[in-house]
């Protein structure tokens, strides 16, 4: 199974870098506001990843649960806490107006959209921070182990 999830590993990454070099050395049309090929799939290759890993990450739990339904307890936990940061994000951006030019039709993005994207915004940078903080904390507990 190790073995198999890193070929997986090494394919999703062999794709991920002949994609960036795509779209490093293709050329790029002279007005933002065209389509770009290169940087449209590298987007769609973006997203395909992101579902991947919140797939995984379910599959994961899910099964982590029916082996040790002692953890049902954190993995809800997680959930709720999860929860909290969407809906406290959501109305956090949706408190205030925030003018993103749409380029397209030389005007501003609806407010509606505008609050979507914010709040994406913010729960990753509670994820990163998270993650950060995550990472100096298990360094320094297993230097006192």
């Amino acid at each position: 199974m190790k073995k198999a999830l890193k070929i997986l590993l090494g394919v999703l990454m062999a794709i991920t870098a002949v994609l960036l070099v795509y779209a490093v050395v293709s050329p790029h049309p002279a007005n933002p506001a065209e389509y770009d090929p290169s940087i449209s799939l590298n987007l769609m290759w973006g997203y395909f990843l992101v579902v991947f890993a919140l797939a995984a990450a379910l599959f994961c739990a899910v099964f982590g649960t029916i082996k040790n339904p002692a953890g049902l307890k954190g993995a809800i936990f997680s959930v709720g806490l999860f929860i909290v940061i969407i809906g406290v994000s959501y109305f956090f951006a949706a408190s205030h107006d925030v003018k993103i030019v749409d380029l397209q039709n030389n005007g501003f993005f609806p407010h509606g959209q505008t609050v979507i994207t914010e709040t994406s915004i913010l729960v990753t940078y509670v994820a990163f921070v998270a993650a950060f903080i995550t990472a100096v904390a298990t360094e320094i507990w297993g230097a006192f182990k």
